[in-house]
């Protein structure tokens, strides 16, 4: 069973893990790594969703302007409107994850 400790998966170790797994170079599995992510960031620039089936969905949410308060000053302070990337995991990621951590 998980126990509360977090360690942090770098892209250079996925490039490594990847790398092993398929026989490519690091060099050639960073470049699609890369590419992957690319492709990923501009279709979100453009408002457009992402979907890996078995792994999850990215898309893009408006979020309105509203007025927020800096918790160190107490100062009322202005956000505009944005838009924030979002990331929804599909029920089979939601389930493996949980089988994994649960044992």
């Amino acid at each position: 069973m998980n126990d509360g400790s977090a360690k942090t998966v770098t892209k250079a170790e996925i490039v490594d893990e990847v790398s092993r797994a398929t026989g490519l170079t690091k060099v050639e599995t960073e470049t699609v790594m890369n590419g992957i992510m690319s492709t990923i960031t501009s279709a979100l620039e453009s408002e457009r969703r992402v979907e890996l089936r078995g792994f999850g969905t990215f898309g893009v949410k408006r979020r309105d302007p509203r007025k927020a308060r800096n918790p160190g000053t107490g100062e009322t302070v202005f956000l505009p409107e944005r838009y924030v990337p979002t990331f929804k995991p599909s029920g089979l990621l939601r389930k493996n994850v949980n089988n994994a951590l649960m044992e």
